[in-house]
């Protein structure tokens, strides 16, 4: 395989969990853990719930439990999202920056389409064998302006910062320190991801003030991070793989 179908391999898996992203995030998840499972989830993940819990006594809120583990409550379009930032990371260390922002406008040119089709096929009129089915399909797929706003600010803003980060710390540790690196600019780059979303597709003084939303942050800043650590092999071997020779792959 050429490093140019790599590349474009690499393209279709990022614009898939794009639109995943997108679509199925209608569908919530909820499922207990058994405590030995739950357990060191929650130890690990005490000081980010820590952060949140400040945030919300300063404005006088009630805080969230530290068993966050024990029972998973979370969207199921967010298993691509770590996906997204993992295949940027790739393309940024063995392409560079300019590379990984093209990624980025065709991932932003997708959605305007994938938005377009979507309001069209949600317009026009059901045939009248599908009339009975034609209320579920607007809302499963009736996504509002607000809504697409919200996903395309924060998929752009988040992947240019998880750019600009993972570039700057590339920088300064002279192209060492890979995992770092990733993570690093993952972890931010998620969390710009899903406080922008969430304020810009929830919030409302009246039904969803600052502090609902925030509640509303945490478990999927917390996946997030989860799957992002979680597959960090996956990302060492994108890279080995994209730069294994040609000769080699083809012999």
């Amino acid at each position: 395989m050429t490093t140019e179908r790599k590349r474009n391999l690499l393209l279709g898996v990022f614009i898939m969990s794009l639109v995943l992203a997108n679509t199925l995030g209608a569908k919530i998840t909820q499922f207990p853990l058994p405590d030995w499972l739950a357990w060191p989830f929650n130890v690990i993940f005490s000081p980010v719930i820590f952060i949140f819990n400040y945030l919300l006594s300063v404005t006088g809120n009630q805080s969230l439990s530290y068993a966050f583990f024990n029972t998973v409550s979370v969207s199921v379009g967010i298993l691509t999202v770590p996906l997204m930032f993992l295949v940027i990371d790739i393309v940024h260390e063995v392409w560079g920056k300019k590379m990984a922002k093209e990624f980025i406008y065709v991932g932003i040119v997708s959605m305007l389409f994938m938005i377009a089709i979507t309001a069209i096929s949600v317009w026009v009129p059901p045939a009248a064998r599908f009339a009975d089915q034609n209320a579920a399909f607007t809302t499963f797929f009736g996504t509002s302006i607000r809504f697409a706003i919200a996903s395309i600010l924060a998929f752009y803003i988040s992947q240019m910062q998880d750019i600009f980060v993972f570039h700057y710390l590339k920088e300064k540790t002279k192209g060492r320190w890979y995992w770092l690196r990733k993570n690093i600019s993952t972890y931010l780059g998620e969390f710009v991801d899903s406080t922008i979303f969430m304020f810009v597709a929830f919030y409302d003084p009246a039904k969803f003030p600052a502090p609902v939303v925030i509640k509303m942050i945490l478990p999927y800043y917390i996946f997030k991070i989860l799957f992002a650590t979680i597959d960090l092999p996956l990302s060492y071997f994108g890279v080995w793989w994209v730069k294994k020779s040609d000769k080699a792959l083809e012999s």
